[in-house]
């Protein structure tokens, strides 16, 4: 069955998931065609595609006519309709009254959300307290427990309160991200500013340093930088947040393991009074309630969670907020959101399931450049520009799906750069977790295809570019096209096998005719022996 419904620009909330549910209904039907069910009643395959797109919720004759056209029970569709039609009423009035959302959802909080950010007053305290006596201290903790946002709309919002702080006021604040190659593009964010306050600089997401930069030789030389922070004329700070699964490689290098001795925080979970504050306060910041029975269950699902959940509390909140009834958000609203588990599988498969075949085809190879696969540990997000992304397959249709999957809160976009939300949506979202374990050994060669053809770009694609007869083989057996026909690769991945290739060739080429000449001249060698031999002989004969 193909996917017709449109439109993509689709907000979750009551008409989104009113449209899901027929979608749904449609495929439990064996997916009969729009033509087919236009045939069964009085409307056009147009209205019936746009009723399950999820833009706006259709008039209800529309609705029944597409249920009566897969099967379905119309009195229940009846009121499925009639309740939609009551939360999207309810959910329009309170848009109206309390703008923007008191939750984040799957983003990170940012400074200026720092009013929202509850439930971690002690550990900011915490981490002022070390920050005060240490010029460098590492911050570890499990994904999602909420290190960038800690680093963010906690620790920064804390130093520029010069009030509650025995340190003098920053005279700069930086925040960045290590990167493929984090010495050369943060050279200039390493040096302090100039004056006679401190320049602090806040390395976020710091396991890059070593899921993305492969040269060892860079890395140490990045780690070096930073540590000049222990030269107290530098007047220079760094805080790094590190995810807990690479302490130990943290602990490889000396320097570095010298200086986190006695300078690191460990952040874990949530208290349950901590995560009633993160529940109930941003929402009363806003002027709304939290129903007592969702609090309550949101505490005792959040506990059977690792780390607490919380990327995936705060999504089901956000989605709880969009279906809320007037200035209350109900225990009913968050379960038809989907829970605390489902609520980011029903937001995502919402958002792919309203693309048609070559949209949704895109968004799979979005997805799926946007993950670093583990080694021996779990999966990690990439990040990457948009003209990479919007060099495969289709552009103008990896450029409309990009600010699809943004406005549904799966992916990130910030200037040219893009990437996923946040790693919970590797395990969250079935859909993705399928294909990542199926495509996992082929997305690690892709990640070393990607990255050497980078490498080869920079410096002005080197004719003598050489690649090894065995990942040559592999290359060759990676998948050129996607389901769709679509390529996989960029041109710039093709230009770098096609050259490494040729030169290959060249050099097989080279060595057989090399050999080719070996094998001449020793036959002519031993040609040449033969005949003096047979003269000599001869000329002995005639004495």
């Amino acid at each position: 069955m193909g996917r017709q419904e449109k439109p993509l620009n689709v907000a979750p909330g009551p008409a989104a998931d009113f449209a899901l549910a027929l979608r749904r209904l449609r495929k439990e039907a064996g997916g009969p065609t729009y033509s087919t069910m236009a045939r069964l009643g009085p409307y056009s395959v147009a209205t019936l595609s746009r009723a399950a797109g999820g833009e706006q919720l259709p008039t209800l004759p529309v609705a029944l006519a597409y249920a009566k056209a897969c099967g379905g029970d119309l009195q229940q569709w009846q009121a499925r309709w009639k309740q939609a039609s009551e939360d999207l009423m309810a959910a329009q009035a309170a848009d109206r009254a309390v703008e923007p959302p008191p939750y984040r959802g799957l983003a990170r909080f940012e400074p200026d959300d720092h009013a929202l950010f509850f439930g971690r007053e002690q550990v900011i305290d915490d981490l002022a307290t070390l920050t005060a006596r240490h010029p460098l201290v590492a911050v570890f903790g499990a994904s999602g427990i909420g290190k960038s946002s800690l680093l963010r709309a906690g620790l920064i919002p804390r130093l520029r309160d010069t009030a509650s702080q025995d340190q003098s006021r920053p005279g700069a604040i930086r925040i960045l991200t290590p990167g493929a190659h984090p010495l050369a593009t943060h050279a200039s964010a390493l040096e302090p500013a100039d004056g006679s306050a401190d320049t602090w600089l806040l390395v976020d997401q710091f396991e890059e340093l070593f899921t993305l930069c492969h040269n060892k030789v860079e890395r140490d030389r990045f780690i070096d930088a930073l540590l000049q922070a222990r030269n107290s004329h530098r007047r220079l700070r760094v805080v790094l947040a590190v995810r807990a699964d690479f302490y130990a490689r943290c602990l490889d290098h000396p320097g570095l393991a010298a200086a986190i001795q006695g300078a690191s925080l460990a952040v874990g979970g949530m208290t349950s009074t901590e995560l009633r504050h993160a529940i109930t306060k941003p929402a009363a910041a806003r002027g709304l309630v939290v129903e007592r029975a969702l609090t309550q269950t949101l505490i005792e699902e959040a506990a059977t969670q690792a780390g607490g959940g919380l990327p995936m509390l705060s999504h089901a909140l956000l989605e709880t907020w969009r279906r809320r009834r007037g200035r209350t958000l109900t225990l009913e609203a968050y379960e038809r959101a989907g829970g605390l588990r489902g609520a980011i599988a029903q937001s995502a498969e919402a958002a792919y399931e309203a693309m048609d075949d070559d949209q949704a085809d895109a968004a799979r190879q979005v997805m799926l450049r946007l993950i670093t696969p583990g080694d021996g540990t779990p999966d990690t997000r990439r990040r990457t520009t948009r003209a990479e992304l919007e060099a495969i397959g289709s552009g103008r249709e990896t450029s409309t799906v990009l600010e699809v999957l943004a406005r549904a809160r799966l992916i990130t976009l910030s200037g040219d750069t893009v990437e996923i939300a946040h790693e919970t949506l590797t395990t969250a979202w079935p859909r993705l977790h399928g294909w990542i374990e199926t495509n996992r050994e082929t997305l690690r060669l892709h990640r070393w295809l990607t990255e050497a053809a980078t490498a080869w770009e920079a410096v002005s694609r080197d004719p003598g570019v050489r690649i090894s007869p065995v990942r040559l083989t592999q290359l060759r057996d990676l998948s050129l096209t996607s389901p769709q026909g679509h390529s996989e690769l960029t041109a710039l991945e093709r230009d770098f096998i096609r050259v490494g290739a040729a030169n290959h060739l060249r050099t097989i080429r080279r060595r057989r005719t090399a050999r080719a000449a070996i094998t001449l001249l020793s036959l002519i060698a031993t040609g040449s022996a033969a005949v003096a031999w047979r003269q000599s002989r001869s000329g002995s004969e005639g004495r």
